[in-house]
């Protein structure tokens, strides 16, 4: 594989996003496909149901997420040396711990699931439903996370088009199985709203297979062999440096998924119709909002290896780099996003009230994605060198101390409207602080290898 900072800095941003990008549409299109299937086959009110339930989910994926991200870096800066031996141990660590965390998951889940849903205030009218819903996804969490897991880790040497590939398979098993659930087809038992959590099942099951296949073909330094199989285990000195990185940046994501429970509960007393138009809207959110965090897990995992390689130089036009394009990817996809705003929601919901109000609430916040992508991505530079408790300190007193403070005082303000206001305020103050640490601390920092 050729080193990739032999090649100028926005064709190695470009070559390591396009994939990255691509499989974030499909995660992000296979459930919005659940989304629409959901809205459109069953109703509002299921939609509704679904939607209570994702907070919940992404708690946990969140806290895997961070474990990625810590042995990303890792893994980056053992890639940058060169060392293979060392990329499987990491490896192998990781993914035993992801397993242990979606078993626990599958645990709490199956047996908190109606409490979880009456807590967060699930309208009655759909608290069955939901409670169902959330029951078989909590069950299919240790396959999730671990498949969610290894993707990530594969792009710590530079690797995007292998977790691409394993996604499209699961989008098309997805794509196929979910209305067959959902109506019976093919002699299929008919399962209602958990047909999407079912359909989610299998297709991840299809598309580990295919990534472990695929992997062994290419004789990847990641592929399923002897070295890692034996690194399957919970290695203390390996996971302590993976958790030194991963488990603040963890912490920040929950804390995130804690926040969005809170606004899930203001919503939820709006009714039933916001909790639906809570949901379309956090689905056209994502498709901007993880475009800009490729970005910065790219500035993240080329400032790790350009450090592993001795290549300190490189940092500063990583960062720069990545801030441009974000300018340009990200903000293209706001535009784009504004545009076609009442086209996308009608794909979600079919009551024209609840379509209005979430189109108003969508334009309030969408253009604070861009200010959220800038600093990402200025975290993501700081986190390669394994600086992470400033930057993620920051993060959660903005998500504590800002967002849910005035999601509350605009909710008894402006009603539901102030609720997505706060979002915007938050990503400013956050800019500002992350981008004031990293130019009067972290630039003055001593920066060496972790591993």
């Amino acid at each position: 594989m050729q080193n990739p900072v032999q090649r100028p800095l926005w064709q190695v941003y470009l070559f390591f996003l396009a994939p990255m990008v691509l499989s974030n549409f499909l995660q992000s299109f296979s459930g919005t496909l659940n989304g629409i299937y959901v809205g459109q086959m069953l109703g509002t009110q299921a939609l509704a149901a679904v939607s209570g339930m994702f907070p919940i989910v992404f708690f946990f994926i969140a806290l895997v997420i961070g474990l990625g991200a810590g042995a990303s870096v890792l893994i980056g800066q053992a890639w940058g040396a060169r060392e293979t031996a060392l990329v499987k141990v990491i490896t192998g660590a990781t993914l035993t711990l992801g397993a242990l965390i979606g078993v626990i998951a599958a645990v709490l889940g199956s047996l908190f699931a109606r409490g979880a849903m009456q807590a967060l205030g699930t309208p009655l009218d759909v608290l069955d439903e939901a409670v169902g819903y959330a029951q078989v996804m909590m069950l299919i969490m240790p396959l999730l996370l671990v498949f969610i897991l290894y993707t990530q880790l594969l792009r710590g040497v530079s690797d995007t088009i292998s977790p691409l590939l394993a996604l499209m398979v699961s989008t098309v098993v997805g794509l196929l199985l979910t209305p067959a659930l959902i109506r019976g087809w093919l002699g299929l038992p008919p399962m209602g709203i958990q047909s999407a959590a079912y359909a989610g099942l299998v297709a991840n099951a299809v598309a580990m297979l295919f990534l472990v296949l695929r992997l062994r073909h290419k004789k990847h330094v990641m592929a399923p062999d002897r070295a890692l199989l034996a690194a399957l285990r919970l290695d203390r000195a390996v996971l302590g440096k993976v958790l030194r990185i991963g488990l603040p940046t963890g912490l920040q994501m929950v804390v995130l998924s804690l926040s969005e429970l809170v606004i899930l509960a203001l919503v939820n007393g709006h009714g039933s119709q916001a909790t639906a138009a809570y949901g379309a809207v956090t689905q056209i959110v994502n498709y901007v909002q993880f475009p800009a965090l490729s970005i910065a897990i790219t500035a993240s995992i080329l400032g790790a290896q350009a450090i592993g390689a001795g290549r300190l130089e490189r940092i500063g036009p990583i960062l720069r780099t990545g801030l441009a394009i974000n300018l340009c990817l990200t903000g293209g996809l706001i535009l784009l996003g504004y545009a076609l705003s009442h086209w996308l929601l009608g794909l979600f919901i079919t009551d024209v009230q609840a379509r209005v109000q979430a189109e108003h609430l969508l334009h309030i916040m969408l253009w604070s994605i861009l200010v959220f992508g800038f600093q990402a991505v200025i975290g993501g530079i700081m986190r390669a060198s394994g600086v992470v408790l400033m930057p993620v300190a920051i993060s959660i007193f903005c998500v504590l101390g800002v967002e849910l403070p005035v999601a509350y005082l605009l909710n008894a303000r402006f009603g539901l409207e102030g609720v997505w206001m706060a979002f915007p305020v938050t990503y400013l103050v956050m800019l500002g602080l992350q981008a004031a640490y990293y130019r009067l601390v972290w630039r003055h920092k001593q920066i060496k290898r972790l591993v």
